[in-house]
């Protein structure tokens, strides 16, 4: 019986313990979630601005895409078609520029070979006359000497960094360029009496341009 008794007593005394232990657990966590609470309704709007403010960019400019370089040729030229002069500053000399190199366009004036890209463009230009006609004197101009070509794309102008004497068949002259170039090319020697079997070439790279 008084072992009973013991037990009932303890037994109350727990449930006493465990009741007290809910109330203070339960008032605890109702403070710090109160306090929490609190701290974040008055400090989170300005972190939230702050982190707002640091993803935005510096210039509060959206990134643009669109590409500022202008295409100096939209419309390529047809074959045969005046495309632009050759002026020769240390002749004097105002020469036609036609597209392709075939007699027709040589016989007009200056031919643009057409596997070449157009005067201006990055790459090699070529251009090609004859020496009896267009290019009779060009072998008085050499390095240094400046060409200026003129087209619907605006004014570029060459400054001549070497000459060279090559073989009719020489290929190099066509090769692509690094750099925005203009290879000027025709019959050598100037005085040759029928077909003559070298070229006089003129390598000139760009100095200066002034767009249309």
């Amino acid at each position: 019986m008084k072992q009973l008794k013991k037990r009932r007593l303890l037994l109350f005394f727990c449930t006493i313990a465990l009741i007290l232990f809910g109330v203070w657990f339960s008032t605890s966590n109702v403070y710090k979630f109160a306090k929490g609470y609190f701290l974040y309704k008055t400090h989170a709007p300005s972190s939230q601005v702050n982190e707002t403010a640091a993803q935005k960019p510096l210039n509060n400019k959206p990134p643009s895409n669109k590409s500022t370089k202008k295409e100096l040729y939209p419309v390529r030229p047809k074959t045969g078609e005046e495309i632009g002069e050759l002026y020769i500053p240390k002749l004097k000399a105002r020469l036609p520029i036609f597209h392709g190199t075939n007699e027709d366009e040589l016989e007009k004036g200056v031919g643009h070979f057409a596997g070449s890209v157009l005067p201006g463009e990055n790459d090699n230009s070529v251009l090609s006359g004859h020496r009896d006609t267009v290019f009779r004197k060009l072998g008085q101009v050499g390095k240094g000497d400046l060409l200026i070509v003129r087209t619907s794309a605006g004014e570029f102008t060459y400054k001549v960094s070497k000459v060279r004497i090559v073989d009719e068949d020489d290929r190099t002259v066509i090769v692509p360029k690094p750099r925005a170039t203009l290879t000027v090319s025709t019959c050598y020697p100037f005085d040759y009496i029928g077909a003559a079997p070298e070229r006089y070439i003129l390598v000139a790279y760009l100095a200066s341009k002034k767009l249309s």
